[in-house]
């Protein structure tokens, strides 16, 4: 029997989680997937309170409320070396899983508030711009490859700074495609011959029929529903459609999606709940960790989810130089020339309301984590993020999905982060709710096409009134 060994990066996350706060989805959901922003808090309704950084006389601090608990120990490690070489107090708090924006605003409510946190996007930044420090004069700005990974405003404001780049697909293991490609009447003799929804549906469903010749369980590990898992879909597959519908319209957002391209995530939905790992009548129940394993024991030869997903699937059943990546497709047009989703949603801001000690204090540690060995080590390899600013071009991640992405990548037209632009995470949970049951059969179609652009429009009013 294979020994299953537990998800390391999983675990830690909650065990540190717990013990920071007491108490995200990348951040909660691996990569992270966007929240919905709450309400800020009056800037002058300030509480009196314990949390955060503690007081040292009048030297500037540093408090860092991180978004992404995958990175959590890594983040306190590097404050402390931080702390050890300047004397300058780093404290780091890592909020627990989907809850960030309501730690958030409850942490910038308190008289040692974050002198450093992040917002998802333009749609994050709508709701904590008022605390979002003008930063087009700092050096972390200076350091950028360009603008492209900055949160820009119409008189030049820079607002926010993207530190990690993340790529997600479709994961693939190379040892049982290959098995698969030696079965009589394989549909495809390379990988190379996946470029198209057309070609992923026949590969699977003969994948999905030969699974007991295969020895798996299935083509695709199981579509889970559970909060630790659906974002996959309700979220990061939600992406392709608006990416189309946008490429298409010549737009970065909207106010009221139309939904130009459901057909084609309900072909990629409807392959994932079929030639998987398990009956969609159990999905509601069927965690992250669930396909994490499914896909690191080798029962299953294909996983969406992102390059942050190498924790959890390294030093199980699958070799590194069996991990490759492949895009998520859905019948777009041109789509044997796309790419993997890349992007980022973690932004880094620095609190305006703080004091200018605080600030510059605050200021001058991200510098050092940009540029000084220790930060770019602790950035590149420990915490395994491929990042935007120059200075790092001799710091590259050793992680095998990171190097497939970039190979994949490198004469393709990678696909755009625009879930950032989805407008609430209301929104999202009534998509998700929706896609459960027509997963299960309780549902229909109807309905999540309902969510997905009625709704789409609902929501936005509700968030820009």
């Amino acid at each position: 029997m294979k020994n299953w060994k537990r998800l390391l990066s999983i675990g830690m996350t909650a065990i540190l989680a717990a013990s920071s706060l007491a108490a995200c989805g990348g951040s909660s959901s691996g990569s992270g997937a966007a929240e919905a922003p709450a309400e800020a808090p009056a800037a002058e309704a300030k509480k009196d309170d314990a949390g955060g950084a503690a007081a040292d006389g009048g030297a500037g601090k540093v408090y860092y409320l991180n978004f992404k608990p995958e990175q959590a120990e890594q983040w306190v490690d590097l404050a402390k070396k931080y702390t050890e070489e300047t004397g300058v107090q780093v404290d780091v708090q890592t909020a627990a899983s989907g809850t960030y924006e309501q730690q958030l605003k409850s942490e910038l409510a308190k008289t040692e508030a974050p002198t450093l946190f992040q917002v998802n996007g333009p749609v994050g930044l709508k709701t904590w711009k008022d605390y979002c420090l003008d930063l087009k004069d700092s050096a972390v700005y200076k350091d950028l490859q360009s603008d492209d990974y900055a949160l820009v405003e119409e008189d030049g404001a820079v607002r926010g700074i993207a530190y990690v780049i993340e790529t997600y697909g479709i994961i693939y293991n190379k040892k049982l495609l290959a098995d698969y490609i030696a079965t009589d009447g394989a549909v495809i003799k390379d990988a190379s011959e996946i470029n198209s929804f057309a070609k992923l549906k026949e590969v699977a469903d003969d994948i999905q029929a030969k699974k007991d010749d295969l020895g798996i369980e299935g083509a695709f590990t199981s579509a889970g529903f559970d909060s630790s898992s659906d974002w996959r879909f309700k979220t990061h597959l939600a992406n392709l459609p608006i990416y189309y519908e946008y490429k298409k319209e010549g737009i970065s957002s909207t106010e009221a999606i139309k939904g130009e391209y459901l057909d084609g995530f309900k072909n990629i939905f409807d392959l994932y709940i079929t030639d998987s790992t398990c009956a969609p009548t159990l999905l509601s129940g069927k965690t992250g960790e669930d396909a994490a394993s499914e896909f690191a024991l080798g029962e299953a030869v294909f996983y969406q989810n992102g390059t942050w997903a190498y924790g959890d699937i390294k030093d199980n059943e699958v070799e590194d130089e069996d991990l490759g990546m492949l895009p998520i497709y859905i019948g777009g047009e041109g789509e044997e020339s796309q790419g993997l989703c890349t992007g980022s949603e973690n932004y880094w801001c620095v609190n305006s309301k703080a004091s200018e000690e605080d600030q510059k204090a605050t200021l001058d540690f991200l510098q050092w984590v940009v540029e000084s060995d220790t930060g770019r080590e602790a950035m590149a390899n420990e915490m395994g993020f491929v990042t935007p600013f120059t200075t790092f071009a001799d710091y590259l991640p050793e992680n095998p999905l990171v190097i497939a992405a970039d190979a994949y990548n490198k004469d393709k037209t990678a696909v755009t982060w625009n879930f950032t632009t989805m407008p609430s995470e209301e929104w999202k949970n009534q998509l998700g709710s929706a896609m459960l049951e027509y997963a299960q059969g309780t549902g229909e179609w109807d309905a999540v096409e309902k969510a997905f652009v009625d709704n789409w429009a609902v929501e936005y009013e509700a968030a820009n009134s």
